[in-house]
């Protein structure tokens, strides 16, 4: 599993625990967006980047990237990425709902919120997302659903 990751400066110190996770786990960086230490960044910009960088992958036949934000709650990051057509992205602070996104909605981006999450707790969330699989049959049915209500593949 590879990945583009991103975070606004609300969420830079998680995200740095989180791609050294990933890198134990033997997934990829492909790129990372975001600020400088000590410098501030507008979740939307960071994004929309993240965004547009996992679908011009997935629509390369690249079914194997996905997309990690990190801000302070996560919802401006999911709010935003979801605007990029071809993006199914969740906030999640369970188990549960990580896999969840993943098996049922074939969510492409997960984003997280350092203010809310412990780092224990976010990198659990991360590794349920990264194994959970989408079990399409019903759930393809209303994924595509989702995408033709905005004119889109699934």
């Amino acid at each position: 599993m590879r990945f583009h990751v991103g975070s606004d400066h609300g969420g830079a110190a998680l995200l740095e625990i989180l791609v050294a996770a990933l890198g134990e786990w033997g997934c990829s960086v492909l790129s990372r967006t975001g600020p400088a230490p000590g410098e501030k960044a507008d979740y939307p910009k960071v994004a929309h980047e993240v965004a547009t960088q996992v679908v011009r992958d997935r629509e390369a036949g690249a079914d194997d990237v996905f997309g990690l934000l990190v801000c302070g709650t996560g919802q401006g990051m999911a709010m935003t990425a979801n605007k990029v057509p071809g993006v199914r992205a969740g906030v999640v602070s369970d188990g549960f709902s990580a896999k969840m996104i993943r098996a049922h909605n074939n969510a492409n981006v997960l984003c997280l919120g350092e203010r809310v999450l412990g780092s224990e707790l976010a990198k659990h969330l991360l590794r349920e997302f990264i194994d959970a699989e989408f079990e399409g049959g019903r759930h393809g049915a209303r994924v595509a659903l989702i995408g033709s209500l905005t004119g889109e593949g699934s």
